[in-house]
């Protein structure tokens, strides 16, 4: 029976004979000098290394420190920095300043420079913008006018005669948006015993 177009019916399957004798004409067609025998997959060889141990003596394991948990607060970015000197600081002014932020000085007493709930204002779990933070005594007012770092030095060292144990920081307010952008500590009282140095916060 004639089937046109794609409704042709499949070919017949070969003979049982001519299969046989396709498979067998793949068999011989190994390469030269390879026999039956050579054909089999070899065992596998595996190398049993020692386990890993997490803190072992080990190369990638010396790199590891470990933070030391007392006497070892952070205040912000700069704080894990060994601290600023005049100079530094005064290049932050000049950053504050090119940014046309307005330059301010905050100082506290210790133990409340640090979140606490003694130094915290709690407005409600509930309540509309709650805000969870700690807030300083501002020293004078804010340094409208600002145009040189060694002006923000000066008020530091004036806030340091007045406030010897106190925690100092300088923080820059933008008066358009009415936020603060930054802030960092430019004094620690020499009392003040809650930090390591750099070469000891980890061990």
């Amino acid at each position: 029976m004639h089937f046109p177009g794609p409704f042709a019916p499949p070919p017949s399957p070969l003979p049982r004979l001519a299969t046989l004798s396709i498979y067998a004409s793949a068999a011989v067609c190994l390469p030269v000098g390879r026999t039956a025998s050579t054909t089999r997959s070899q065992p596998r060889v595996v190398s049993r290394r020692a386990p890993f141990v997490s803190n072992g003596n080990i190369k990638r394991t010396t790199a590891m420190l470990v933070w030391t948990p007392t006497n070892n607060k952070m205040f912000e970015t700069f704080s894990f920095l060994p601290p600023l000197s005049d100079d530094q600081i005064s290049r932050q002014v000049d950053y504050i300043i090119s940014n046309k932020w307005i330059p301010c000085l905050e100082f506290i007493d210790d133990p409340f420079p640090y979140v606490a709930q003694e130094n915290t204002i709690r407005m409600g779990a509930v309540a509309s913008n709650y805000y969870d933070n700690r807030y300083w005594t501002m020293w004078k007012l804010p340094m409208f006018g600002c145009n040189d770092g060694s002006q923000v030095l000066t008020e530091v060292g004036n806030c340091r005669k007045a406030f010897p144990d106190a925690y100092i920081r300088l923080v820059a307010f933008d008066n358009v948006r009415q936020v603060q952008i930054g802030g960092f500590l430019v004094h620690r009282p020499p009392s003040a015993n809650d930090f390591q140095p750099t070469d000891k916060r980890s061990v």
